[in-house]
């Protein structure tokens, strides 16, 4: 006999049937056990009534989900980034699943209007409520689906695109500072010039900045302010300083 989602539909009491759709809908698919998502999303304010009437919370189902998560995005970076070393896939894998990164990807899901917590706790002071909401998510999908939904969700559902990705994996203050530190280490005076500024039919603006060592243009970076645009070529240019043994050379220096 064929398995049919529907049938589960059919059979749940009316008032699980809504919180089954709004699951549907964000997963991409029909859950089969649906008090693991309903788990999921119950802060350890508002435990939540298993079938065996004992009192949960998303704890243990957060610790499984930054386990899984932390899987799938190694798995990702170690596949899109083949020729980086281990210390740019470990900042890239920390960049994104990092507590700021993981808040905004539940509300860009949906999730955050499910999420269930005391109505006294200020929830802007506890804005990380989210974030390990969406790792307790993932755990009730592996636990639920399986690995492979899992890594699907996270890619067509979190990381979205390649160009997203991208931002998350940049998402990093500390590019430029990181730069300017290996310049000094090496008497070198590092400079941003910005060498383009467009702005699109919605008015969004593009700023392009170029990096200088010595008075030596190195590469340009993109962003949407001038700011972002020094982090995004201040990451391009560390790609370079780590992928290039040569590139020390340039200015003289041997490493």
């Amino acid at each position: 006999m064929k398995f049919n989602p529907l049938h589960i539909f059919r059979l749940l009491s009316k008032n699980r049937q809504e919180p089954f759709l709004s699951f549907s809908h964000i997963l991409g698919f029909n859950p089969v056990n649906i008090e693991l998502y309903e788990i999921a999303v119950r802060h350890r304010s508002v435990p939540f009534k298993n079938k065996n009437g004992e009192a949960v919370n998303n704890e243990r189902l957060e610790f499984l989900g930054d386990a899984v998560l932390n899987s799938i995005i190694s798995d990702i970076l170690y596949h899109r980034y083949g020729n980086e070393q281990e210390g740019f896939l470990t900042n890239a894998r920390s960049n994104i699943v990092k507590r700021d990164s993981l808040n905004k990807m539940c509300h860009q899901t949906g999730l955050d209007k499910l999420v269930v917590a005391d109505k006294q706790l200020n929830l802007k002071e506890n804005a990380n409520i989210y974030g390990n909401a969406l790792e307790a998510f993932i755990g009730a999908i592996y636990l639920d689906a399986g690995y492979d939904k899992c890594a699907r969700f996270v890619k067509q559902r979190l990381l979205i695109s390649p160009q997203t990705m991208q931002i998350l994996v940049e998402d990093n203050e500390n590019f430029k500072s990181e730069l300017l530190e290996w310049c000094q280490q090496r008497y070198l005076t590092l400079d941003f010039d910005l060498v383009e500024e467009t702005v699109d039919s919605h008015n969004r603006h593009t700023f392009t900045s170029q990096v200088l060592i010595n008075n030596m243009p190195i590469c340009t970076g993109s962003g949407a302010n001038k700011k972002e645009s020094h982090q995004r070529a201040s990451a391009q240019a560390l790609r370079m300083i780590r992928n290039d043994e040569n590139f020390t050379n340039t200015f003289g220096l041997t490493e």
